[in-house]
This record gives structure tokens, sequence and C-alpha cells, in this order.
């Protein structure tokens, strides 16, 4: 295992429900995003997983200035420390 933590959270994104192929497709394209589901109205599930916290934060951003991006709400936010998966001695 890395010596790293490792980052995972989870966004509900709301956009224009006309901007939403599009918005998914720019999402999809950032390192460690998916969209697991999407809604009729613009809504989407945003799941982000990364080396760090800063990995998350810039992958936020980044969404929230996306064209057709109403609104970003952090809904889940966990991290792993290098002692994850360890078993005591």
């Amino acid at each position: 295992m890395s010596e790293q933590e490792w980052h995972v959270a989870s966004l509900v994104v709301h956009c224009r429900p006309e901007s939403m192929p599009a918005a998914i497709d720019a999402i999809e394209q950032l390192p460690g995003a998916e969209v697991p589901v999407s809604g009729e109205q613009g809504k989407l599930v945003v799941a982000l997983e990364g080396p760090d916290q800063q990995h998350i934060v810039r992958h936020i951003d980044a969404i929230a200035l996306m064209d057709g991006i109403l609104s970003t709400t952090l809904i889940y936010h966990e991290f792993a420390g290098p002692e994850a998966g360890k078993e005591p001695a």
C-alpha cells in the first residue's frame, strides 16, 4: 500500500437540464470523477477520488465553473491514511 492518503468524496451537482449531457461528459473527463446517477431535472451525483484533499477541491472548483452548472454541494468526504488496510501488530 502507498504511504499516501486516499480521498473519496461525493457531490450533488445541479445543472441546467439542457446542459446535462455536456456536463456529464466534461465531469467524467476529470481524472477520478464519475457520474453514477443523473436525474431528468438536471441533478447529478458525482463521485470523486484522488490522492489528496487538494485533488478533490480542484475538481469541485472545476465542476462549479463548467458551463451550465448551477450549484455544487459536497455531501460526503472520507480519507484513508497510510495505516488503512494494515492489520494491528
